[in-house]
Order: C-alpha cells, then sequence, then structure tokens
C-alpha cells in the first residue's frame, strides 16, 4: 500500500493561510498599512481602484528594504520582529506572524519597489500567485510601494463571494479608521477611483478624531486619563446627550493595536447606566496602556481578539476612570460656607414697606388699529353666534337610537394575536384612545386594539414608498438652511442615497469636505429634527448596507415612516382616530409594521363575557 501523506507545496500552504489572513481587500490594506507603520513611516499614501479588486496600492516613507530582505519578506514565517518563542510575551509591533506578505502574494499579483536610505538605487519586485516572476535593481524614493493587482484571480471561489463595491469600500473605511485613530503622529491619505477620502495631517488625537469623525464627535467628546501600576487607561469618551441607537463609534485599543472586547464594552455601558435610554450607545475611544506580558495576541491571525491577565480588575478601573470623567462634565451646584469678609448684598423683599411700585397698564384684547369701529362693533356682535342654537336640541351617538355605532364585518377570532384579513363593510364612528397608546373600536366578534403609533407607521411607509417610485414628493424648503458632516464611510453610503433622498423630498446641496446643506426637506415633517432624521436615515444605511434599489427604497420609506409616526402618547380627537383606521385598512397590509411588529389585535366576544360572567 502506498503512503498517503504528503508535504503539500508551499503556494498551496500560501493559499491556505491566505483563508485566514487576507479575507478581502480590507485585510491587505491592514496588512501593508500596518507594516509601513512597524517600518517607521510618518507618511502613508493608500490608493484602491474598484474598492481594492483590480489594484490596492500602499506607498510609505519608512526604512525601507535591502534586495535580499525584499526577496525574504515573501517567505512564510519571515520576520523581523522576534527571534524568539519569548518574544511573543514582549511584543511592541503591530505585526509579527511572517504571514501577511507571503498571504497576499498567494492569491494576488503584486509589485513591490523599495530602497533604503544607505542604498543608491532600490529593487523592483514582482510575485505573481506565490512565483517571483522578476527582480532588479531600479531608481525609487526611500521607503515602499506595495501595488496589489487582481486579488483573488487565483482563487474565483473567493473572489466570486466578495460583496459589491460599496459594502467592500465601506470595509475599507474602518479598517483605515482603526488604524489612523492610533497613530495621530502619522499622515495619511486615502482615495478611491481617483478621488480623494481621507486626507489626515499629523496633529492631536481630539483633532485626528474630530478630522475622522467630524467637528460633533470633537465637541461631545470627555476625556479619560487614569494611570495605575497594574495599566494606564487614556481617551475620550462621549458626553450622556451624545447616545444615539445607531452610528455611535465605539473602539478599544491595547498597545497600539484595535480590538474587540464584549466584556470592557459592558463596563462602559455600565458607568452610564440611568444617564442614558436603554438601547442607545455612547461614543467612545479608549487606550490601554499594559505590560506585553500580561497580555496574550497571538490567539487570531486577525490580531482583534486579546486576552487579559487582570482582566476583572481592568474592568472596575475603566468603570471607575468613565464615571470620573462624565462625574467631572456634570456642573453640580456645591454649597459655600466660607463666606467671611464678603460684602453684604441686601435681599428683596416683596413685602416690605420699601418695596418699589411697579407701573401698571391697560390694554384692550381686542383691539385692532386697521378695522374700523363700525365693523369692530359687528364683529363683537356677531362673536356669540353659538347663542343661536341654543334652542335647538342636541344629538349624539349615545341619545339617537337611530344612530347606533355599527361594527366591523369580521369572522370570529380566538385570540388577541389574532391577524384581520377581511376589509372593512361597516365601522363604528366611535372610537375611544386608551393611554395615548391604543385606539379601541367594536367589532361582531369583540373588541379590536389598535396600537395607533405602528398603524401610522404602516400608512406613512406605503405613502413613502409610493413616492419613491413615482418621484412626486412635496419639498418644503426651509428658511435657514443647515449643514451636516458626514464622515467617509457614511458619504459612501450617501451617494446612492442622494437620488432616493431627493424623490422623497429632500433638497441636498454638496458642499464639499463630506458636509451638505439641507435646503429643502418633505413636506409633512416640519415639527421633526430632520437633522436626526437624516444622519438616522445614514446610519441604518450603514448598519443594512442594500443591496439593490428595492431594498434601499424599503429601508428609506421605513426609517422616515418610523421617525415621522404618531409617537405613543399623542391624544388624538376622534376624527383623528376614524382618519388613522381608515387610512390604516387601505393599506396593503393591515396586520403588521413593516419590520414585523403587530399593529392590531382583537379580543373575542367570549372572553370578555367570560371576564364579566
Amino acid at each position: 500500500m502506498t503512503d498517503v501523506i504528503q508535504l503539500l507545496p508551499d503556494s498551496v500552504a500560501n493559499q491556505i493561510a491566505a483563508g485566514e489572513v487576507i479575507q478581502r481587500p480590507a485585510s491587505v490594506i491592514k496588512e501593508l498599512v500596518e507594516n509601513a507603520i512597524d517600518a517607521g513611516a510618518s507618511i502613508i499614501h493608500v490608493s484602491v481602484v474598484d474598492a481594492g479588486r483590480t489594484s490596492i496600492q500602499v506607498i510609505d516613507d519608512g526604512c525601507g528594504m535591502s534586495a535580499t530582505d525584499a526577496r525574504l519578506a515573501f517567505e512564510r514565517h519571515a520576520t523581523s520582529k522576534i527571534r524568539h518563542a519569548d518574544d511573543l510575551f514582549s511584543l511592541h509591533t503591530m505585526g509579527f506572524r511572517g504571514e501577511a506578505l507571503p498571504s497576499i502574494a498567494a492569491v494576488s499579483q503584486v509589485e513591490l519597489l523599495t530602497r533604503r536610505q544607505e542604498d543608491e538605487v532600490g529593487t523592483c519586485l514582482t510575485i505573481s500567485a506565490s512565483h517571483v516572476e522578476n527582480q532588479e535593481p531600479c531608481s525609487c524614493a526611500v521607503g515602499c510601494r506595495f501595488t496589489v493587482s487582481n486579488l483573488f484571480f487565483n482563487v474565483p471561489a473567493r473572489r466570486k463571494f466578495l460583496k459589491t463595491n460599496t459594502t467592500e469600500l465601506n470595509n475599507i473605511l474602518t479598517a483605515f479608521e482603526r488604524i489612523v485613530l492610533v497613530y495621530p503622529a502619522v499622515s495619511f491619505t486615502l482615495h478611491s477611483n481617483g478621488q480623494e477620502l481621507m486626507n489626515l495631517r499629523s496633529g492631536s488625537l481630539r483633532q485626528r478624531i474630530t478630522d475622522v469623525y467630524g467637528r460633533r464627535y470633537g465637541q461631545e467628546l470627555l476625556p479619560v486619563n487614569v494611570e495605575v501600576p497594574m495599566c494606564r487607561i487614556t481617551g475620550f469618551v462621549g458626553k450622556p446627550e451624545s447616545a444615539r441607537k445607531k452610528g455611535a463609534v465605539e473602539c478599544f485599543f491595547v498597545n497600539g493595536r484595535f480590538m474587540k472586547h464584549p466584556y470592557f464594552h459592558k463596563a462602559v455601558q455600565q458607568a452610564y447606566e440611568r444617564l442614558v435610554l436603554a438601547g442607545t450607545h455612547v461614543p467612545y475611544f479608549i487606550y490601554f496602556e499594559v505590560s506585553p506580558a500580561d497580555i496574550d495576541v497571538n490567539i487570531h491571525p486577525t490580531k482583534t481578539e486579546i486576552k487579559f491577565e487582570n482582566e476583572q480588575a481592568i474592568w472596575q478601573i475603566l468603570t471607575a476612570a468613565v464615571r470620573d470623567a462624565i462625574g467631572q462634565f456634570c456642573e453640580v451646584p456645591q454649597i459655600d460656607f466660607d463666606t467671611e469678609g464678603r460684602p453684604d448684598i441686601p435681599i428683596y423683599n416683596p413685602t416690605g414697606g420699601d418695596a418699589p411700585r411697579f407701573p401698571s397698564s391697560q390694554h384692550q384684547p381686542q383691539y385692532n388699529p386697521f378695522v374700523s369701529p363700525a365693523s369692530r362693533t359687528s364683529r363683537q356682535q356677531a362673536a356669540g353666534w353659538e347663542q343661536l342654537y341654543d334652542a335647538l336640541p342636541s344629538h349624539s351617538p349615545q341619545e339617537d337610537g337611530s344612530q347606533q355605532p355599527s361594527f366591523f364585518d369580521e369572522p370570529a377570532t380566538n385570540g388577541m394575536a389574532q391577524p384581520f384579513n377581511n376589509p372593512v363593510e361597516e365601522k363604528s364612528p366611535v372610537h375611544y384612545q386608551y393611554k395615548g397608546c391604543y385606539i379601541m373600536t367594536a367589532v361582531k366578534s369583540g373588541l379590536m386594539v389598535i396600537d395607533q403609533h405602528r398603524a401610522d407607521m404602516r400608512i406613512r411607509y406605503e405613502q413613502y414608498l409610493a413616492q419613491l417610485q413615482t418621484r412626486n414628493a412635496q419639498i418644503q424648503q426651509v428658511l435657514f438652511p443647515e449643514v451636516v458632516q458626514f464622515t467617509p464611510s457614511e458619504l459612501v453610503i450617501m451617494e446612492r442615497l442622494l437620488p432616493s433622498l431627493s424623490a422623497i423630498g429632500f433638497d441636498l446641496s454638496d458642499l464639499g469636505q463630506g458636509s451638505y446643506a439641507i435646503n429643502g426637506i418633505p413636506a409633512g415633517i416640519e415639527g421633526l429634527n430632520y437633522v436626526h432624521l437624516l444622519r438616522s436615515i445614514v446610519d441604518e444605511a450603514v448598519d443594512n448596507r442594500p443591496a439593490n434599489a428595492d431594498e434601499l427604497n424599503s429601508l428609506l420609506a421605513l426609517s422616515m415612516a418610523r421617525h415621522a409616526a404618531i409617537p405613543r402618547g399623542q391624544v388624538l380627537s376622534n376624527d383623528e382616530m376614524e382618519n388613522l383606521v381608515n387610512g390604516l385598512f387601505a393599506c396593503s397590509n393591515v396586520n403588521y409594521t413593516p419590520d414585523g411588529h403587530a399593529v392590531l389585535g382583537i379580543l373575542p366576544q367570549q372572553d370578555i363575557e367570560r371576564l364579566l360572567g
């Protein structure tokens, strides 16, 4: 029997390793930029074409490599970061595995131009699918210039499962932002298809956060700074009023490396307990400085999962640091007992004999200078027109036996959760509102309960969806345009949202540098905070990432309907409840909201009789 176990070729082993290290174009940028930072670069330029599918280029002014190092860097487990196993517990660099470059070269075509400061000429190295095609001297600047083309060209299955360019570009922006937030002293630029998305100059950490996420984040941040023998925690957390349901940026960094840590996230959320609404999140940018011997970063190739030796103690320190930052921000009145030597300021006493007398004035509320005396007299006489009807008998649905409330014609149901599918033939002209949230009306089989907020959401959703399809929305111009600033990741989705926002009634003008002016809003939402509404729409689009135009329109209509719907607790008149019920039963689906929540339920007649029997 022949042997069945054999050693895999290096090209196959590199492709297997690339499956963990290089998952999408954003992974390539992360690895190359981290290598540039480890090389001591002060300026890093990143450029992508077709969201990294066609080309990814990273240029830095770091130390560069010799011809031998350039060739050896693409071998598996070749690294300049560690020498012994003990070095894993004293890491001060971003990379150390030696798997990034060989993994990239295994699934793409790579061209490297590099030169050291002491060398007169540089090295040009060309690799395709782990095979070195050419290496020769060349003239180039000090540093490295990596050009990665045709990513996953030899792995069709992986290339086929890449998402749309918008989604992949959003992932690139996310990975890029996580790096630039750690190194504010390094200048970065990012271009996509020749268009500049980011141009970040070196500066302070607060300035870097403002440059990436806009001025609104810079104004809502509170500094965090605590140092103990175990660790040092610095950074910024948001003010309580900056809490939002979606779109809050939450970042942890340890020793200059981004990490995900749900346990520490809970510590931050607990510090805001009873200060923000449930379900909302506050942005934060928190940096840990811990001894490398007390953490383990060698868990996953992406290095975003990190274990701490003193996790519980750091959790308590973090909670105390965030609470201290919030406490310093909140202005608490203090009692001052040190009043010795201060002048005695008399207190005004309105009941005292020396109290000054304020002048009194008389006015006529009904006086109108634009109306002649004769017309004013006639108008005053006509003001008591209600007295003309005092002698007439009053009629109400309860007093007139011929106007008894009619019922909805629908079949018997067995519980509140039964859907209502039959059309309305007759409906009662009288409704009852319960606690400002529910509309109660009678049906043949019992009592129908309608959630007024969800019913109005369903009505508005179908109205907005029709406007997006017909493109005939009415625009209400605003007197003073508001300026809204978006982050680069939000600008990517804004390019897709602009036609739909215009179709639904938003009049936006691009001011450049990620800012838009709101010149007009959809008619009917004048009482809403339309700046917050627009931000919520963009945040939901970034989170859900609609794949096509239909999903985008549905998402936009749902977000508009959710914010513009009648709020719970608003008191409605009987006419308003009547119009709401009529509008609901004119919808294509009366049972559920667009996001799947029940709109109405029926309490059967037999349950009512059993309850009162």
